[in-house]
């Protein structure tokens, strides 16, 4: 009697129970308040089936997926975004709406004791803070100062948009929210996986996040460094928002990284031209422009010729023959004003000044000295000493007499 075990269909001697155990898979491990994309299975009247992977299979109830007339709004076969709530008896329950219905506070303080994060859309700007509309309709507040890793300066900014948050206080009607913990916990991933990729001097694309008096922060993707409103464009830029807008894509390079204090700094004017490598050539020395008086310093006026390009008229040509103690008794700031370039320095990115009537007259009066130099009569030749000059005089005195 043969006690070997038969081969089977394959003929490689593996049983039907070695298959098995290969090709099963354990359901996907979550952890509470987990976000997932899944597929429906089977929706019942009570309850939608899901899959999660492997041979998991979880389940949410199927009122929340049905309007506010009870009309279904999900079919079988299509994907719906839910978060992981716990396993019962086996189950693994899920929801798309925590907060929602009679039991919405005990909802939330289930989710907070889970640390399951809730999904909330910024409806309006409150005493201190906001107020947040959750996903399942319940109302909480977040205080300013729990709605990012900075306070950001314009508020409108957050309204209307839909985010994530963590529950960090719950009692009856008064649910306390909060995005620092889920922010910075991004941003250390993202910190992470770009750590050892980017370095100093590359160019990445970038989203404006927050526009500030002192520049724009940029998410280059979950990790925001400081856009230095030096650093916007080669003119000067006085209002950051000017010029700039929250959710505009931009494209900067990187000018500093300072992982330690997590400190990210851009430069998005490093991604033009610069207008002084074709500034002896724009603005030659001897032209005539018009420009704008930028602003005013003790020992002259800067002025706008073009785009990040100023030229300085100093104080001793700007009055003409008139001594001047201030630029401000002759220029003010804003004012259009014509000059001429006497000199121009791209390597130090100079270009001096004067105004246009005052370079007129002084070519005037070169033309002037010129045409006189070639009309008067030369200069006896060969005179020899003063001697030899007054003995020739004298000589021709007596040819006279």
């Amino acid at each position: 009697m043969n006690d070997e075990m038969p081969p089977d269909e394959t003929g490689n001697g593996e049983s039907f129970a070695e298959m098995f155990d290969k090709s099963y898979k354990e359901p996907a491990r979550l952890e509470p308040g987990q976000r997932i994309e899944a597929v429906i299975v089977k929706i019942t009247p009570d309850w939608t089936f899901l899959e999660v992977g492997g041979k998991g299979e979880g389940c949410l109830d199927t009122k929340e997926l049905m309007d506010a007339k009870g009309v279904l709004t999900a079919k079988e076969g299509g994907k719906v975004r839910a978060w992981f709530l716990s396993t019962e008896n086996g189950e693994m329950r899920f929801t798309t709406k925590i907060g929602s219905g009679p039991a919405a506070y005990a909802q939330l303080a289930d989710a907070m004791r889970n640390g399951i994060p809730v999904e909330g859309t910024v409806s309006k700007e409150q005493n201190g803070g906001f107020e947040i509309t959750i996903s399942g309709g319940a109302r909480a507040f977040c205080p300013f100062s729990q709605m990012g890793l900075r306070r950001e300066e314009n508020k409108e900014n957050y309204l209307g948009r839909v985010m994530m948050f963590e529950i960090i206080e719950c009692g009856q009607r008064n649910v306390i929210l909060s995005r620092k913990g889920i922010l910075e916990k991004e941003r250390r991933a993202a910190a992470l996986a770009l750590k050892n990729t980017l370095k100093e001097g590359d160019k990445v694309k970038g989203t404006v996040t927050s526009i500030q008096k002192f520049g724009a922060f940029v998410d280059i993707g979950g990790v925001e460094g400081l856009l230095p409103v030096s650093e916007i464009a080669w003119n000067r830029t006085e209002n950051t928002g000017d010029a700039l807008s929250v959710g505009q894509r931009v494209e900067v390079i990187v000018k500093k990284l300072d992982w330690e204090n997590d400190r990210l700094s851009f430069s998005l004017k490093d991604t033009l031209p610069d207008p002084w490598d074709r500034a002896a050539e724009t603005w030659p020395p001897g032209s005539y422009h018009t420009g704008t008086v930028s602003r005013l310093a003790p020992f002259g006026a800067f002025v706008t010729l073009g785009e990040g390009v100023d030229g300085l008229i100093h104080i001793s040509r700007l009055g003409g023959d008139k001594r001047i103690q201030s630029p401000a008794e002759v220029v003010k700031a804003g004012q259009a004003i014509e000059v001429k370039v006497e000199a121009v320095d791209p390597k130090n990115r100079k270009i001096s000044l004067i105004p246009a009537e005052l370079g007129r007259e002084e070519e005037e009066d070169a033309a002037a000295l010129k045409n006189y130099q070639q009309q008067a009569p030369s200069e006896p030749e060969g005179l020899g000493t003063l001697g030899e000059i007054l003995k020739k005089q004298l000589e021709n005195k007596e040819k006279i007499r």
